[in-house]
């Protein structure tokens, strides 16, 4: 780690850091962050704080949230068309939730900073030979050899290049055209036909209806031009998050300039962590993923940390339980935040609490298990009285067969056509829409519970 003290927020150096490398050359390290510190921010704070607002407004029921991309982004996948798809995904699953369960949808992706991931362990063995694990093209490499998996901090320069990169097409996608909503039938062609994407067609149909009877009436569609769509990771890399924490010269307050909207996983958020230090010092929008292990006294104990004052939008709770376990852990959880009555924005992670391996040790997850999850989630919150305001998941906008199930019941015979994940298996283009369709009736079966 490096000594520096000379930055206010490195207090977090004095508490136990989690899931970090064993960088081998400790002067090569601080030489990559003393360049980080001098380039320019990936993210502004204006941004942040709009997206702070309107996690608020998801919060009270307003909007909701939906974040989704990939897993671990790669370096060599971080390409012109994968972000493109990444964003027609969500567009087409925001337009299925905007339309269906008429809510306003609030667009994150994990995109453009998720370089790097926990490992349950610090080796991985393979025939005898053990390496320290890969933790992301941040990192190291996934290459099973002692060089690929050496801690390398010029990749910490890369993974800054990269997510500058991601986020300069990110903005001419959604500004310059590309998300304007009369394209909605544009996003799906080139897929093939099965029921999520006939479904849709028929959804894009009535929306281009509504939209040439409302132009034919004289309405100005500006506004339907552009989109916002905000950039969110794990800060998992505390070298790097504080080297792009930067003092807002509007403010004189601490943003994390890296992303719009930072998380701390279910392995790095111990109350006495350097992951919730370095994160309760920034004005960003932050979550903290919570496992089936958590009580409701940890969940009160980081509201302390995170968000003590209980601004709205400031603090959101992702809960990745298991579909076997959310209806068991979260309503002692949800009743104790209920009770302390500081505002968290829920969100529901149905991915990580889901994972199996096939008989021949293929890593996947079922997609009516996801869903088994996402229903047991808006359950349990209505029956507190909380409002379920986002979900958060895996996907990718590739034909990729990483995910049991959907309409077109994928089997474990088929994982194998396309299964190109280094990490964790993600729901295709095709299961991204059908999550969508199916979150689409709860919330429309929420309001009317709320009615």
């Amino acid at each position: 780690m490096i000594t520096d003290q000379s930055f206010p927020w490195n207090s977090w150096r004095s508490f136990p850091a989690a899931q970090q490398p064993d960088y081998p050359d400790p002067d090569h390290l601080k030489a990559v962050i003393t360049k980080l510190r001098k380039r320019p921010p990936l993210v502004f704070a204006g941004e942040a704080d709009s997206l702070r607002e309107q996690m608020g407004r998801a919060a009270r029921g307003e909007s909701f949230v939906l974040m989704g991309g990939d897993c671990a982004e790669t370096f060599d996948g971080s390409t012109a068309d994968q972000i493109r798809l990444k964003i027609q995904t969500l567009l087409q699953m925001s337009v299925v939730l905007t339309y269906g369960a008429s809510l306003p949808v609030v667009k994150v992706g994990r995109i453009a900073g998720q370089y790097a991931k926990p490992r349950s362990s610090d080796t991985e063995a393979r025939n005898g030979k053990i390496l320290p694990s890969y933790r992301g093209d941040a990192v190291n490499d996934i290459a099973f050899t002692e060089e690929a998996r050496v801690a390398d901090p010029e990749r910490l320069l890369e993974t800054y290049q990269q997510s500058a990169a991601s986020l300069n097409l990110i903005r001419a996608f959604t500004k310059g055209g590309y998300a304007d909503m009369r394209r909605v039938h544009t996003w799906n062609r080139g897929f093939t036909k099965n029921p999520a994407y006939a479904r849709y067609e028929a959804l894009a149909s009535e929306i281009h209806r509504a939209i040439m009877f409302i132009e034919a009436a004289g309405a100005d569609f500006e506004a339907l031009k552009v989109v916002d769509l905000y950039s969110a990771h794990e800060a998992l890399l505390l070298e790097y998050e504080a080297a792009l924490t930067r003092i807002d010269s509007r403010s004189g307050q601490l943003y994390n300039t890296s992303g719009h909207f930072l998380w701390i996983g279910e392995r790095t958020r111990q109350l006495d962590g350097a992951h919730i230090e370095l994160l309760r010092e920034v004005r960003n929008p932050i979550g903290v993923k919570i496992g089936p292990s958590a009580t409701p006294e940890e969940v009160i104990g980081l509201i302390d940390k995170l968000n003590p004052d209980g601004e709205e939008g400031r603090l959101t709770i992702i809960t990745r339980m298991g579909a076997d376990k959310i209806r068991d852990v979260l309503p002692n959880i949800a009743s104790a935040v209920a009770r302390d009555g500081r505002p968290v924005v829920w969100i529901t992670d149905p991915m990580h609490g889901n994972t199996i391996e096939t008989a021949t040790g293929v890593k996947t997850r079922d997609f009516d298990t996801i869903m088994n999850e996402v229903e047991g989630f808006f359950a349990v919150l209505q029956e507190s009285s909380l409002v379920p305001a986002g979900m958060h998941i895996e996907l990718t906008g590739d034909d990729v067969t990483e995910v049991l199930g959907g309409s077109e019941n994928l089997d474990e015979l088929r994982l194998n056509e396309r299964y190109e994940t280094r990490v964790d298996p993600r729901l295709n283009h095709q299961q991204s829409l059908e999550i969508a369709f199916r979150v689409a009736e709860l919330l429309r079966q929420s309001e009317s519970f709320d009615e």
